[in-house]
């Protein structure tokens, strides 16, 4: 394996590890970036080390081809990405959007 795919691929992995430590409600949308790394050893049968294996939750020994395919399954049923500056955690870009139409709603005349 390419050792720059096994840096990029392990960077991907440490990042996996920390998004997963957020809680869901609070964690954003995986990011897209995941998947340029993923996709570049997703046929590699290289066993991972045990500590790349925990943070990407799978047993010992496992390939980097799994390892891929958690981060693939990662983005795979999303319909958004997150924004660089909402990675691992959401910001609430989502509330802040939401209030202004609020505000933008009460100074409409009735009836509109």
């Amino acid at each position: 394996m390419h050792q720059a795919a096994k840096f990029e691929f392990e960077r991907a992995a440490r990042e996996y590890a920390q998004w997963r430590a957020v809680p869901e409600a609070e964690r954003s949308p995986a990011p897209g970036w995941w998947w340029g790394p993923a996709f570049a050893v997703h046929t590699e049968q290289e066993e991972m080390s045990a500590q790349w294996c925990a943070r990407l939750e799978l047993s010992p020994s496992s390939t980097y081809a799994a390892g891929a395919a958690v981060l693939m399954n990662a983005l795979s049923d999303q319909t958004t990405l997150s924004w660089p500056d909402e990675f691992p955690r959401k910001i609430g870009r989502a509330d802040e959007i939401a209030e202004k139409q609020t505000a933008e709603h009460l100074d409409d005349p009735p009836g509109v």
